[in-house]
């Protein structure tokens, strides 16, 4: 099987990272990668017209970027079966990805947490944000700044055992069969708070990965829950946190206040975030 990685790029030193680790990620896949730029001209105002002739080199000048990072890709990739685009379009970022999706049968987009403007007192960029909003038709994982590969020998996936599971599961296998990855499913209450919908849940999930390296981890819940995952995850050593972006979940939450001093919750490692499945 072949895989499509969009690797979206505001040509930022974090876009780049998270590039280098898709790469890393997919070391042993046959993969094709796209690199795309979606292209907007920002007028600051002093210019009251802008000429085809002024916009034409700027155009020009993001194109050759893009082909010098397909080139530095193939640098970083070689002797792996891995194969680059590039994609130059014209609007939103939004619009970009939903066009490679539809013409390139994305299967995962991969992006930096901030862009060229991003400040380290906010978890995500504004780019960012409206992915993880707008995104109905892929999963996304979002690598932090300057984020060193290492290989994903434990992946977290914290639920609450309300909703029942569907397609949504499957990228989380997908994800484990990369590195054959041990799978933390992770629920802040203790086991026996559970209600009848929630047992029904859970042993749904304990069947559906049964042929899976997994366990289920109980934690007390003793305040916020973007504390205690963290927590988890440096205490257990987690390589890639897993979510399910549904409604009013916890997904949303922490994209509503971005701040990390308010919310405790730091991008410490890669987060797949997958779409729900309505």
């Amino acid at each position: 099987m072949r895989h499509h990685i969009l690797l979206p790029t505001d040509f930022s030193a974090n876009a780049w990272s998270a590039a280098v680790y898709a790469l890393n990620l997919y070391a042993q896949e046959s993969c094709t990668f796209y690199f795309s730029h979606a292209w907007t001209f920002l007028n600051s105002g002093a210019r009251t017209h802008i000429s085809e002739s002024y916009i034409e080199p700027l155009k020009i000048q993001a194109k050759e970027k893009l082909v010098e990072l397909q080139e530095r890709a193939e640098l970083e990739s070689k002797d792996r079966d891995h194969t680059f685009e590039t994609i130059f379009g014209m609007g939103s970022l939004m619009d970009s990805i939903e066009f490679a999706i539809a013409k390139h049968d994305i299967n995962l987009v991969v992006m930096g947490t901030k862009g060229v403007t991003g400040t380290q007192e906010f978890l995500f960029g504004s780019n960012t944000v409206t992915v993880i909003n707008k995104m109905r038709l892929r999963p996304i994982l979002l690598v932090p700044s300057n984020f060193e590969f290492e290989t994903p020998s434990n992946i977290v996936f914290p639920t609450d055992f309300n909703r029942f599971f569907g397609e949504e599961l499957k990228a989380i296998k997908h994800l484990a069969d990369l590195h054959k990855s041990k799978i933390e499913i992770l629920h802040i209450k203790k086991k026996e708070t559970l209600n009848d919908n929630q047992n029904a849940n859970f042993l749904m999930l304990k069947t559906y990965f049964k042929n899976y390296d997994h366990h289920f981890n109980w934690m007390p819940n003793s305040g916020k829950k973007e504390q205690a995952i963290t927590s988890f995850i440096t205490e257990n050593k987690m390589n890639i946190l897993t979510m399910i972006n549904y409604k009013h979940s916890f997904v949303e939450n922490i994209i509503k206040e971005p701040i990390i001093k308010k919310m405790g919750f730091h991008a410490i490692i890669p987060f797949l975030v997958i779409p729900r499945v309505d």
